[in-house]
């Protein structure tokens, strides 16, 4: 039976039970995330972290979200009250619905009823949950327009430029997978992938493509340009106070774990174990498997702490000309290079044939390659004594010279 099939006998009772699930899942899994990346990143930096509230520090999460939940609600006077309010809903909404469509387990058995976690299977899974997550961004944009306040107003532009860039980016990464497993479904693509190679290791260039979009998606570090302390205070959060910006905290984490689980299950197998230890998917009735999927989740939750710890805060400009100018034509090239090898394994040709298409390719982009470094190499030669550099110097202001006197 298959997952679209198991999922239409739920009755409405489970479907309630399972979204109660996720939710509980997505709150503790969110105070967790917090614990750990402050403990991480402290050990990363030579620091202690928290560990006063709770036996290692474990309660200071809660303690800070309930410090939150009581502090004055503070609406300035120049805001657009209504949205104002309803920004911080809306971000955070929307990464909860991202879950609906993520298998995270495999069958298991919900008080007597065979089924698996994940509230629906739809045909076009995938594009759902790119649609939910840039609905999200409204609340950002909103927020910082509703302030009423320059700083904020810059931050959400600043996030609505960099999600439309990334956000294509993050779409062109996923064409290959759709080429690869046939299918927009979640559970499809997941199912392509069990006794197959992984498609983090099948379509590498994609699976880079996609991390690096992830993070420009969630406004992390080093593309945390939305809230630069150092540039815009706070950003688009710096008017809100409260309950209201334990929302925003909230979102952005559970969007963390959103795109890190849709890696998860585009890439790295979904809930299916690890190669050779798939006997551990049948433990405790199928729930282990959310064990195998909560691991790559933190796999790649990881992979945020770390480069928030060691990477500094990018231009603007060299944030966008990355992912217009790199990220989406590598995109492209890599579409028609997979779309063109399925074609041909398609038609029946030989292993040969296809292993040659892909080596002339990589021949092709290591000889670009070195052409554009050695352009490079000799762009950044120096050069002759009273030559004038490439890139644009202001002139320095006259400074009229004064003697003791004062006369000038």
């Amino acid at each position: 039976m298959t997952t679209a099939e198991l999922l239409a006998q739920d009755p409405v009772w489970l479907i309630a039970v399972k979204a109660l699930i996720v939710f509980i899942i997505c709150v503790i899994a969110t105070l967790l995330a917090v614990w750990t990346e402050r403990r991480v990143l402290a050990k990363m930096q030579l620091r202690t972290g928290p560990n006063r509230v709770g036996k290692f520090g474990l309660l200071q999460s809660l303690a800070d979200g309930v410090k939150l939940a009581l502090k004055e609600d503070i609406i300035p006077a120049a805001a657009d009250k209504i949205v104002f309010i309803l920004a911080p809903i809306i971000a955070t909404s929307m990464c909860f619905m991202a879950f609906a469509v993520i298998p995270m387990t495999g069958e298991v058995s919900i008080f007597g009823q065979q089924t698996a976690l994940q509230l629906t299977d739809l045909p076009v899974g995938v594009l759902y949950i790119l649609a939910v997550t840039s609905i999200g961004v409204y609340g950002v944009v909103l927020a910082g327009w509703s302030s009423g306040s320059t700083y904020p107003l810059l931050g959400g532009l600043r996030s609505s430029a960099q999600v439309v860039s990334y956000e294509i980016a993050m779409g062109l990464s996923l064409v290959a997978v759709f080429i690869y497993a046939g299918s927009m479904s979640t559970s499809d693509i997941v199912g392509s992938q069990h006794d197959n190679i992984w498609n983090a290791i099948v379509l590498f260039p994609s699976f880079v493509i996609y991390v690096i979009s992830m993070v420009g998606e969630t406004n992390r570090a080093p593309f945390d340009l939305a809230e630069a302390e150092g540039e815009l205070v706070g950003g688009f959060h710096t008017e809100y106070s409260s309950l209201k910006f334990a929302l925003f905290f909230l979102a952005e984490y559970v969007n963390i774990i959103a795109v890190s689980a849709l890696a998860t299950t585009l890439f790295l197998g979904g809930y299916h174990a690890l190669p050779g230890l798939g006997f551990t998917e049948s433990w405790l009735g199928g729930w282990f498997t959310l064990v195998w999927f909560f691991a790559k989740v933190i796999f790649f939750f990881f992979i945020f702490m770390w480069l928030r710890a060691t990477l500094p805060r990018l231009r603007y400009d060299q944030f966008m000309k990355f992912g217009w100018k790199v990220l989406i034509p590598v995109s492209l090239i890599w579409i028609l290079i997979v779309a063109t090898l399925r074609v041909l394994q398609q038609e029946g040709a030989s292993r040969v044939a296809i292993i040659s298409f892909a080596a002339g390719i990589v021949i092709l982009v290591m000889a670009a390659s070195s052409l554009l470094d050695r352009n490079k190499q000799k762009a950044r030669a120096p050069k002759a004594e009273g030559e004038a550099p490439d890139f644009p110097i202001p002139s320095l202001p006259q400074v009229q010279s004064i003697n003791v006197s004062g006369e000038k």
